[in-house]
């Protein structure tokens, strides 16, 4: 079914164009050119994920701020990668966690991976998703979900993950009905192993659906072995000039 744009009355807005989430790339020692095309000029970047070691590490680690206070100055958000593992994560060490995030990184929200989906851990994601936003005043929340939720979800989060898998599921997946009550700019699509030639099949599809923020990388995890959000694209720079500013849908 077609997405339909107009939001629903109250509902929440990130004002949010067409642009780019980053997962999360691998540390900026192993990925530099990653990190520094991130705050190209012009560049449809609405935010990227810092993921240090499974989250901030015990330590700070200058390499990681450097390329925080870059994306920083280029006007793109920093998240901070917080693990829920589908709410077996205890409150107190997200908490401790998140805190470790904002002192060391100054991170502008968080995206809570592998979130729950069920309406039974609606509840307590609400108790976090609160927290966080305390500790913020306010800041950007995305929920990590790789697949549709409970429609609960979205009165907690400024954007949820409502797909993260492969292009052959992707071709043929379904948007749930519910979305259709809420703006684009509150979902994201993280799409790997899309080709150069699947790439406007993709975003075709991404709009059809109504995901505003997106990832699409030709990148594969090769059976679940690699992670296929460490590296740029192969055709980044396609990618970037397609739905940049002045990008015309």
């Amino acid at each position: 079914m077609p997405h339909l744009t107009s939001a629903t009355a109250g509902t929440a807005s990130t004002d949010l164009g067409p642009g780019l989430g980053i997962p999360g790339y691998a540390h900026p020692l192993l990925a530099p050119l990653e990190w520094s095309e991130l705050t190209r000029p012009g560049a449809p970047v609405h935010w990227a994920v810092l993921n240090v070691s499974g989250g901030p590490g015990t330590r700070p680690d200058t390499h990681c701020r450097g390329a925080a206070e870059r994306l920083h100055a280029a006007g793109v958000r920093v998240l901070g990668h917080l693990d829920v593992t589908y709410g077996a994560r205890a409150f107190g060490e997200l908490m401790e966690e998140a805190h470790r995030y904002l002192h060391w990184y100054r991170v502008d929200g968080f995206l809570l991976e592998r979130c729950p989906t069920e309406r039974a851990a609606l509840a307590e994601i609400r108790r976090t998703v609160t927290a966080l936003r305390a500790l913020l005043d306010h800041g950007h929340i995305v929920l990590g979900h790789g697949t549709h939720p409970y429609p609960g979800y979205a009165e907690s989060a400024d954007q949820l993950v409502t797909f993260s898998g492969s292009w052959s599921d992707y071709r043929w997946s379904q948007v749930a009905e519910w979305t259709a009550d809420h703006p684009p700019e509150r979902f994201c699509h993280f799409v790997h192993g899309v080709s150069r030639g699947h790439l406007d099949e993709a975003l075709r599809i991404a709009r059809w659906q109504g995901a505003s923020t997106i990832w699409f990388t030709d990148r594969t995890d090769h059976g679940g072995r690699t992670d296929p959000w460490e590296c740029l694209p192969g055709y980044w720079d396609e990618i970037v000039s397609r739905i940049g500013p002045g990008v015309s849908e």
